[in-house]
């Protein structure tokens, strides 16, 4: 454990500890308070002691798997989470994805990019500076400031990044992005070239607001271009 805690505290859980030592150091060099975890029971009595700012976790654990973790943290509250997996099987990334991870960094990885990937996510996690009033079109209310969405006056639960991605739409309305302008403005990704994630993301966000889906009213595809958000 680091002894620094000036940026936030990471749970970093990986069933090899050479893993989860060579992260926690990196990240405590980088001014975060770590703690490790080897197992899913341990990770989940960890983050039952002190909830973690941020969760660092591998899929491939003994007994209690990642994606079982990673569902019983979300059900005791809203947490970062960034997976970690040998395997790198598309299923598996598009299945953390939709369970709600807000990164997901395949092995082998270098620990420098992961520090930054932490970066990142608690940046956006941390929301960006409120605005004067919430932004509405039409039965949809985006509350920045407290980070909360309504449809047609029922708030509806998002993950974090599909809050920042519906934000960053509304802010700016009509407008065309790119998967790869999605991936730089609201993953923080420059140089991340798997783009898959931004239609599984679209897709989820739509299922939660679009009174149709598959007829989306806000969130709209502009085909061969992208995306746009129409008010």
């Amino acid at each position: 454990m680091t002894a620094v805690a000036q940026r936030g505290s990471v749970l970093v859980v990986d069933d090899d500890r050479t893993v989860v030592n060579v992260v926690s150091a990196y990240l405590g060099r980088a001014g975060y308070e770590t703690r490790g975890a080897t197992d899913g029971a341990e990770a989940l009595e960890l983050a039952a002691e002190r909830h973690p700012d941020l969760v660092v976790l591998d899929l491939m654990l003994p007994g209690i798997g990642g994606f079982d973790v990673m569902r019983r943290l979300r059900a005791r509250g809203k947490v970062p989470v960034i997976l970690l997996s040998a395997k790198g099987q598309p299923t598996d990334r598009v299945t953390g994805l939709r369970l709600g991870a807000d990164d997901y960094v395949p092995k082998p990885f270098s620990p420098v990019e992961l520090v930054a990937r932490v970066d990142a996510v608690l940046r956006r996690a941390a929301g960006q500076p409120a605005a004067a009033a919430p932004i509405a079109h039409e039965g949809l209310e985006i509350d920045a400031a407290g980070r909360r969405v309504r449809v047609r006056g029922n708030e509806v639960e998002l993950t974090l990044r599909e809050f920042e991605l519906l934000l960053y739409f509304a802010r700016h309305p009509g407008k065309v992005f790119s998967r790869e302008q999605l991936m730089e403005q609201v993953w923080d990704a420059v140089h991340f070239h798997d783009t898959r994630t931004v239609p599984v993301h679209i897709r989820r966000l739509r299922r939660k607001i679009e009174e149709d889906p598959s007829e989306p009213r806000w969130v709209q595809t502009v085909w061969g271009v992208g995306y746009r958000f129409q008010p």
